[in-house]
């Protein structure tokens, strides 16, 4: 099995894992922002995720001689480890829940808040449980001070959230675009070929009335301005003005309890904590745990989508593994985001074994390159009030020191193998 020595090339895979975890969300928001379906999309994104998985664990996983206490994949794959297995798959059954809610948060909070929220929680919950999983390695003096400050930093995201929520009803409120109104084309506007389902109406797989190809013909506003949000709201699939303000906030909760449950559950699959394997069986290497938990994570969201397809949620169409399949409009981001997503895993994992969880910790920075992101791409904040902008440069310091608070506090652990 490939091990990392090198403490600079784990600090460069570590970095890696931390632009390609704040990145990923941002194609699953520009695809929902176009109006494919997100079902659509988390399937697509389940393939090339998995196929990240099995690629590494066929590759690095077997890399190198096997030896006792670290064997190689397939050698791993054979061997009565299956207490630690049942951690893993469990594992990715919280992570693939976390993913899926995301999905679903990013449209009504956007990257940056959604982001915040997800990962401070995961550290209150999952870093607090890891510390008594790891024999309280961690310094406490200087660890729960910073799990007080990602409190606090979920508590300004909800503050962006209701401040920027009553920016955009004003905004509305004021604009004489403040009625939903549609305009269709026959044709391509701008080469997307994507269709306001629920105003064609009907069962996706029976497509445009007469074959006919419908996509919006609107002029591109500004963004942040009520012509922006009116255009945007026509064309999305998750419909979110007017929405009840808790909903999203509530979404982005659950997402971050199952990021926080995960964490503590790849420990026990890797570290054995709690003494479930028999005695001369080594623990599960990370690239067997992240197979393991690879697979469960895509079997979860696979079954969960397609059930999603035909029992559709917060007022989406229904749609049809027919209609999927013939989906090929934005595919190629979402199986990218698949892609990124599992290489920022592995990288993590990898990087994680020389550098050790100080680095590890470091990823929970990821955040910030969603709000980069977001306020690049998708004009987040733009035209809003002094008081979210205050509000939004207060959580993003205060997540700032609660990264930097969490990861001095990391003392010195034994390396994930």
């Amino acid at each position: 099995m490939y091990v990392v020595e090198d403490k600079g090339g784990a600090i460069a895979l570590m970095l890696a894992s931390l632009f390609f975890l704040g990145t990923w969300p941002a194609f699953l928001t520009l695809l929902e922002r176009r109006g494919r379906l997100p079902q659509h999309t988390y399937l697509d994104y389940s393939i090339t995720n998995l196929l990240v998985a099995v690629l590494i664990a066929l590759t690095v996983g077997q890399i190198g001689d096997s030896k006792t206490d670290m064997p190689n994949f397939f050698t791993q794959l054979t061997q009565d480890n299956w207490p630690s297995v049942l951690f893993a798959l469990a594992g990715g059954v919280f992570l693939s829940l976390g993913n899926l809610a995301t999905q679903y948060a990013l449209a009504f909070l956007g990257l940056s808040v959604t982001e915040i929220i997800t990962a401070s929680i995961t550290v209150v919950i999952g870093t607090t449980v890891n510390y008594f999983l790891d024999n309280r390695i961690n310094k406490a003096e200087i660890l729960f001070p910073g799990v007080g400050c990602f409190l606090v930093a979920v508590c300004l995201g909800s503050a962006v959230h209701s401040s920027i929520s009553a920016d955009n009803e004003k905004k509305l409120s004021g604009s004489s675009s403040n009625s939903k109104c549609t305009f269709w084309t026959k044709g391509n506007h701008d080469g997307s070929k994507y269709v306001l389902y629920e105003e064609i109406g009907g069962f996706l797989e029976d497509g445009a009335p007469n074959g006919t190809d419908y996509s919006l013909n609107v002029q591109t506003e500004e963004a942040g301005t009520a012509e922006f949000l009116v255009q945007l709201e026509n064309r999305r699939s998750i419909k979110v003005l007017g929405s009840d303000a808790f909903l999203g906030l509530s979404i982005a909760f659950c997402a971050g309890i199952c990021f926080s449950l995960f964490s503590p559950a790849f420990n026990l699959a890797t570290n054995d904590q709690l003494h479930t394997l028999k005695e001369g069986v080594p623990h599960l290497v990370v690239y067997t745990a992240f197979f393991y938990f690879s697979i469960s994570c895509f079997i979860i969201g696979v079954g969960l989508n397609i059930w999603f397809l035909y029992n559709p949620v917060l007022g989406l169409p229904r749609s049809s593994i027919k209609a999927y399949l013939k989906d090929w409009n934005g595919r190629e981001f979402a199986l990218f985001a698949g892609l990124v997503c599992g290489l920022g895993n592995g990288f993590q994992f990898m990087g994680g074994q020389a550098a050790g969880y100080a680095a590890a910790d470091s990823v929970q920075a990821l955040p910030l390159i969603s709000t980069f992101w977001g306020i690049l791409l998708f004009g987040e904040y733009r035209r809003s009030s002094r008081k979210t902008y205050v509000l939004l440069v207060s959580m993003l310091f205060m997540f700032i020191v609660a990264v930097i608070v969490l990861m001095a506090s990391s003392g010195q652990r034994k390396t994930l193998e």
